[in-house]
């Protein structure tokens, strides 16, 4: 049979190849909107086949992203979206495989499997909508509800300390974590850009709004009027400063990171921690995702992104090896293998 001629010249993709022709049913005003059209803007530029992308989700009014996107795609089951986006990345290890989740889905009935694939470190790319509040099924409060917040299950306020995803996942012994706001589209994309060049787990934390059963759950960091000294916008190599003025910023005394004023007491912009996302001690990473108001702003962009081996790559390097070194090929030399016994 004559050899297929195969056409190897890269297909140039746009963000209208990734749109679904699916109503969107998002409520108005949603963010969710806002993080569908930058994941919409990245796809096209990784130069990776159209055929190649899986969207994976579980419950929630995040999980309906597989239907937005033309892709391929699974909309699970609550809580199991690791477990099926682990199953497809063993499967195809070729393929670019996109976790979608939520506060709930992931860190409530999905936390068992949320920490082990931090832990295990498969190639995939989790995105994390944390509006700190159930929205599908219309407000209860979640593990990242703020202690005291007042939801339809915790009426006299909840009483139960919110999770940090952050600190959550770098715990866990995670490799990659960001941090990004709906509100900014041109951040969402150059993190999810980021995200998606790391080998491994990469995991960002959207701080998303939801216009219905927690509005304004982010307005300290995202008004106008406060966000100036409530967000830290991070960036390898460069000193931890913020503020309107930019003359704050974040020193490592000891331990323990303090906020700062540039000039007053002797403090120079040399006095300011450098961020290194690279650093592979988890140490200051993990203080550093922990920052939250009022005592310090919230820090947004990569805070960690360190290389190591891959869960996927470890079982593909195991099944080359079996297949170099074990004597049995086929099922016949299993069966004639020798290890066998009789029933009487």
């Amino acid at each position: 049979m004559e050899n297929q001629i195969i056409d190897t010249e890269i297909i140039q993709l746009t963000k209208e190849d990734f749109s679904s022709d699916q109503m969107v049913k998002w409520c108005p005003g949603c963010g969710d909107h806002a993080i569908l059209h930058s994941v919409e803007n990245v796809f096209p530029n990784l130069g990776i086949r159209k055929e190649d992308f899986v969207v994976v989700s579980g419950i929630g009014c995040s999980s309906r992203f597989p239907y937005y996107m033309n892709t391929y795609g699974v909309h699970s089951i609550h809580g199991r979206a690791a477990a099926l986006a682990t199953g497809v990345k063993l499967a195809n290890p070729k393929l670019s495989v996109w976790m979608i989740t939520g506060d709930g889905d992931c860190m409530a009935i999905g936390g068992n499997h949320f920490i082990h694939t931090i832990r295990r470190n498969i190639d995939i790319n989790i995105l994390l909508f944390n509006n700190k509040i159930y929205g599908l099924t219309k407000g209860q409060y979640s593990p990242t509800t703020p202690k005291g917040h007042k939801t339809k299950t915790s009426p006299q306020g909840t009483y139960e300390r919110p999770f940090n995803p952050g600190e959550l996942v770098i715990g866990a012994q995670g490799n990659f974590f960001a941090r990004v706001l709906d509100t900014n589209p041109k951040g969402m994309t150059a993190v999810f850009m980021e995200a998606a060049k790391h080998k491994g787990t990469s995991l960002v934390e959207i701080m998303q709004n939801c216009v219905i059963f927690f509005n304004k759950a982010h307005e300290l960091i995202t008004s106008r009027e406060t966000r100036d000294d409530n967000q830290l916008q991070i960036e390898h190599g460069k000193p931890l400063i913020f503020g309107k003025e930019k003359n704050k910023g974040i020193v490592l005394k000891g331990t323990r990171l303090e906020v700062v004023t540039i000039g007053e007491d002797g403090v120079t912009e040399s006095d300011i921690l450098v961020h290194d996302q690279y650093e592979k001690d988890p140490g200051v990473h993990m203080m550093i995702a922990r920052m939250m108001p009022p005592e310090f702003p919230v820090a947004l962009g990569v805070i960690r992104s360190v290389a190591a081996e891959t869960f996927d790559q470890s079982m593909m390097d195991s099944i080359a090896y079996e297949k170099e070194h074990s004597n049995i090929k086929t099922v016949d030399d299993m069966l004639n293998s020798g290890g066998t016994w009789t029933i009487e």
